[in-house]
């Protein structure tokens, strides 16, 4: 199978992207985590900016990567392999049977920490709390997703050639 020149140009921006998403955010992660990252230091983000610029980058970053992957990069790639387009449920579900992607119900309840990282936190610094310590805890979740999806795409990219 060929690969429509516009598909494969395609495929390679989302992997150059993913790399330095992935980059960008073990960075942040770091910078929050390389020291314990305490409910105490939430409570008190009024009175640190700076950790607060930290703590939204690396909320950014974390959505930002899985938005990359699950609504950019495995419909690019299944479209490439003759895949039809479908929802994004039904992708990650077709990613899991793969062995893609570790569990499609883990990746929802990843995806729903956005809220509690982005919008919740103004009132409630436990519950932003315990998102940034999910997201921290599942970073392997998305950079697994990320390295499966790129074996598939260079096996793609290399039969096209």
């Amino acid at each position: 199978m060929t690969l429509e020149p516009h598909v494969q140009s395609r495929l390679e921006f989302l992997l150059r992207v993913v790399s330095k998403e992935i980059m960008h955010l073990q960075y942040a992660d770091q910078q929050i985590f390389g020291n314990s990252l305490q409910l105490s230091d939430i409570e008190m983000l009024d009175q640190k900016p700076e950790l607060a610029l930290k703590l939204e980058a690396f909320a950014s970053r974390f959505c930002r990567l899985q938005d990359t992957l699950g609504d950019k990069l495995l419909p690019t790639l299944l479209r490439a392999l003759g895949e039809p387009d479908k929802a994004l449920l039904i992708n990650l579900d077709k990613a899991e049977k793969f062995g893609w992607l570790v569990s499609t119900e883990k990746w929802v309840e990843l995806r729903q920490l956005r809220n509690q990282m982005i919008h919740e936190y103004i009132e409630e610094a436990p519950v932003l709390h315990n998102a940034l310590i999910t997201a921290h805890q599942n970073i392997e979740t998305l950079t697994y997703f990320a390295e499966r999806l790129e074996k598939e795409v260079s096996a793609v990219l290399n039969r096209g050639e």
